[in-house]
């Protein structure tokens, strides 16, 4: 592809980012989710214009690359967000409710797939593990957003999102992808670098970072490629372990939030969009019209079985019925495990392309609606910073927008 084609198209999509960030300010919503809608509308328009979604070039190699890197680097600032002692305080509820926050879609799904849309038993499966996920990408999004991510409340839904799509990871593990010696070798190493992680991400800050070099940056890319590198030599996945890197660097990151703040305005100035328009572009609108009962069972099947299995544990720890509802529509979004474990079962023939695309659909469609819904309806006030109140009126009144003093970095980008 020559250079001016690579420009065009990167400058198509940051159009289309634009775009997206200037209808969410608009219409009050979250600009992840808002870019996950222009990139089903552009998807759309792309295949009924000119037949492939392609056109678009979300199939080309430094498109998906940037895509990728975004899904890595926020899955990083998510764990980075992760407070040792928050986690320690909350180990009970984190638990409990990620593995719930698992075990009920999978069931769900697994059920709904295989008794009401007669799949076979590993297409069966397969849609449970695509439909148990949690969007760690979309809910810190949206935590930022509404400063939540500060809070001990925002902390402990992170926490039960990493324990939740743990979950899913192993189950596509265990069930369809082979335990072989480079699940091993990924594992030791991975084990061995993040045990170090801390003591020579300190070194090289003492040492290097005061100056204009941005080796911090350049460090932490340097870890996050590596492993994902190894991850996807050993048939997993890049984000594992970019979450698992952010949450040993926890502390490191507290250390310089001006550091934390440079590193997520590049994240989500540059590399998300082309993360969640290219999630988007991946929906066939085509083909749900075709057939719009079976994304609506297997969406039903997510959400439903989310909230009925989330709700009473939840309930647990959180006495406020506002706090109770964003918990639990949070944890019933999906996007990143579920897109890739959809993927993983198409690639390896697991399910077919219609499957994929009502799974892809039914996922990206639960990353959209909880997550307004919960926003919409039950952002709980009370636990927002004071600086972001703000953002609680918007979401509240229809009148004009009142100053941002502090949203974050998606909602000033």
């Amino acid at each position: 592809m020559h250079m001016e084609s690579v420009y065009a198209i990167a400058a198509l999509w940051m159009g289309l980012a634009v775009l997206a960030t200037v209808l969410a300010k608009q219409l009050r919503v979250s600009v992840a989710l808002m870019e996950i809608c222009v990139g089903v509308a552009a998807g759309f328009i792309a295949e009924w214009q000119w037949g492939s979604v392609d056109s678009l070039g979300s199939g080309e190699p430094w498109l998906r690359f940037l895509a990728s890197t975004g899904a890595v680097v926020l899955t990083f600032l998510a764990g980075a967000e992760l407070e040792p002692a928050v986690l320690r305080r909350k180990w009970k509820e984190v638990s409990v409710v990620g593995v719930m926050g698992f075990v009920a879609p999978f069931l769900g799904g697994a059920l709904a797939a295989k008794v009401v849309l007669g799949w076979d038993f590993r297409a069966s499966l397969l849609a449970g593990v695509a439909l148990s996920t949690t969007s760690m990408a979309v809910v810190y999004a949206v935590m930022l957003e509404t400063g939540l991510n500060r809070t001990s409340f925002g902390k402990g839904i992170l926490g039960a999102c990493f324990v939740n799509d743990l979950g899913t990871v192993i189950a596509l593990g265990l069930i369809f992808a082979p335990f072989t010696i480079r699940t091993v070798v990924f594992v030791a190493v991975s084990a061995v670098v993040i045990a170090v992680l801390p003591f020579t991400s300190g070194w090289i800050t003492r040492h290097y970072a005061h100056g204009t070099s941005a080796v911090r940056t350049k460090w932490v890319l340097l870890i996050l490629f590596g492993l994902g590198a190894l991850a996807v030599w050993a048939d997993s996945e890049a984000v594992l372990p970019a979450y698992v890197a952010g949450m040993v660097l926890a502390e490191f990151a507290a250390a310089d939030p001006h550091w934390v703040r440079r590193l997520r305005t590049l994240t989500v100035g540059l590399l998300t969009p082309f993360y969640f328009l290219r999630a988007g572009s991946l929906v066939s609108l085509p083909a749900l019209a075709a057939a719009p009962l079976v994304f609506f069972i297997l969406l039903g099947a997510k959400v439903i079985s989310k909230i009925f299995g989330l709700y009473p544990i939840i309930g647990l720890f959180e006495k406020t019925r506002s706090a109770r509802w964003y918990y639990t529509l949070l944890m019933s979004t999906g996007l990143t495990f579920g897109t890739i474990s959809a993927l993983y079962g198409y690639s390896h023939e697991i399910i077919t392309r219609e499957q994929y695309s009502y799974l892809v659909a039914a996922v990206i469609t639960s990353a959209v609606v909880p997550t307004m819904i919960a926003n919409f309806f039950f952002l709980p006030k009370h636990l927002l910073p004071k600086a972001n109140e703000d953002f609680a009126d918007l979401m509240e009144k229809n009148g004009e927008a009142q100053e941002d003093n502090g949203n974050g970095e998606l909602a000033e980008e």
